[in-house]
């Protein structure tokens, strides 16, 4: 009887190692989905976690009830909507989701939950302040929190894009406990030189400097290149 070399296989099996993409819940859905359409491209899997005010502010925001028990449903349709509101903007289904898991915000026994489960990081987009302190303070009052605590303990790469304007005291001495542990720190600050002419062109470029911090290859904004005035030429 041929034997078979179990020890082989494991070591060229290629695990999946995910991105962990918290969703807070801060103004700012829209910056959510970029990222996760430019992880999708860049052919990156995702182990999402929508916190429970994150689901409020996204039925505020795009009219999307955001249900654990339907969520490729109602993640398809989030992802295909333009930062106007426009439906149908992206063409994304439910088949196209196949690198996602999602997590439930209340499960503290998932993955994300320990060190030992394999993630490249974690990206937490929009970050409200108060995603910001229980992250600062080591709180786990959620996957969300308990999942950020564990990729700083891990020394895996966090990058917070936090949007909150003004910001106190108090938020911005958490913001510098965050990068004295490590993490990023990433305000969602849309800029001009790329030469936006259109909201989803400012919401593309946070998405973009996000995915910029976590090294994964995109082409969401027209980069700077050294020379005056690219902001006012059509792009393309």
């Amino acid at each position: 009887m041929e034997q078979v070399n179990v020890h082989s296989q494991r070591e060229t099996a290629r695990p999946r190692t995910p991105w962990v993409v918290g969703v807070s819940g801060a103004s700012g859905t829209p910056y959510a989905a970029a990222v996760l359409r430019g992880l999708l491209d860049a052919g990156e899997s995702v182990d999402l976690v929508v916190s429970r005010a994150s689901r409020l502010t996204l039925l505020d925001e795009t009219g999307i009830a955001f249900r654990d028990a339907h969520w490729r449903e109602d993640l398809a349709a989030w992802l295909a909507r333009g930062a106007d509101g426009k439906p149908g903007t992206f063409g994304l289904d439910e088949a196209s989701l196949e690198g996602v898991r999602h997590w439930s915000a209340g499960d503290l026994g998932a993955g994300p939950s320990s060190g030992s489960y394999p993630v490249k990081g974690m990206l937490i987009v929009p970050a409200s302040t108060a995603c910001v302190a229980g992250v600062a303070l080591g709180l786990s009052k959620d996957l969300l929190q308990r999942a950020a605590s564990v990729t700083l303990k891990e020394r895996r790469r966090l990058v917070v894009a936090v949007r909150e304007t003004p910001l106190s005291g108090q938020t911005l001495r958490h913001l510098v406990t965050l990068d004295e542990a490590g993490a990023v720190v990433l305000p969602a600050s849309p800029a001009f030189y790329a030469g936006a002419t259109h909201i989803q062109d400012l919401v593309d470029f946070v998405a973009g400097r996000v995915l910029d911090a976590a090294g994964v290859p995109h082409s969401l904004y027209r980069r700077w290149e050294g020379e005056l005035g690219g902001g006012s030429r059509p792009s393309g």
